[in-house]
């Protein structure tokens, strides 16, 4: 997740992290992200001129299919491809210094690619590409039609950590860590942190309540697993969620 600034001028988003760390990102504006589109739309151009000699040369053999499907994948699939697996970043954006991330500053994954992608169509509409412009003119993050759809975010690759929360890792030390029933996503990674966070203000019944029927979702059958290490009255669901959340912070 990630939190506005309230200075207007301050276009920076502070995103925090399932371990405890925040981070500032700071969203890339038009003309970096124009430059980047730029140098990409000619690597295609290039990938495309590429093929069209190697089907020429080939025709005999592949016909013209080949070169029909390559050139479908270059134009439709090409910022999908370098952006999964260069961690959000094409040639423009390598250049350029800039990438592709979740709006909460998590890596991007297959399904925030795709959809941001896809309605690139709609945000170059007949190439005019003044859609685009206005998205990105008037959105806070800096952010076209697909962005907001695949729920993504254009940052500078350098992000600066802010700081660690130490508060959350001391309090967390009087539970035993606790793994993770399975692999988790990050928004719950989240959520159970922020349980952690909350807990003081909760009170052991109503946490307990609460963490019972997160404990239920993810398919848990709490026994007393984690017992706080200073000898405090405190079990059952709370202290599973806050064991995992030692876990997560990272503070073991």
């Amino acid at each position: 997740m990630f939190r506005q600034k309230n200075i207007k001028l301050d276009s920076s988003l502070e995103a925090l992290t399932p371990e405890g760390i925040e981070f500032v990102l700071s969203p890339a504006g038009l003309p970096v992200r124009t430059l980047a589109y730029a140098i990409d739309k000619i690597t295609q151009w290039l990938i495309i001129i590429v093929v069209l000699i190697i089907g020429a040369l080939s025709r005999a053999l592949t016909g013209v299919w080949l070169v029909l499907i390559l050139n479908f994948v270059v134009d439709w699939f090409y910022h999908v491809i370098f952006e999964l697996a260069f961690r959000g970043q094409s040639p423009g954006k390598r250049l350029t210094g800039i990438r592709v991330v979740k709006s909460n500053g998590a890596p991007v994954d297959p399904a925030s690619s795709f959809i941001r992608n896809l309605l690139r169509f709609a945000d170059t509409f007949l190439s005019l590409f003044l859609i685009a412009f206005m998205a990105i003119t008037v959105s806070r993050g800096f952010r076209r039609l697909g962005d907001w759809a695949g729920g993504s975010l254009v940052v500078y690759s350098k992000i600066e950590k802010k700081k660690r929360i130490n508060t959350l890792s001391l309090f967390l030390e009087k539970y035993k860590p606790v793994n993770p029933p399975g692999s988790l996503p990050h928004d719950e990674k989240l959520a159970i942190l922020n349980f952690a966070r909350r807990y003081p203000l909760l009170g052991d019944a109503r946490a307990n309540e609460i963490a019972d029927v997160y404990a239920r979702h993810l398919g848990c059958d709490i026994s007393p697993p984690g017992q706080p290490n200073d000898g405090a009255q405190r079990s059952g669901s709370a202290a599973f969620l806050l064991g995992i959340a030692r876990k997560l912070s990272g503070e073991i």
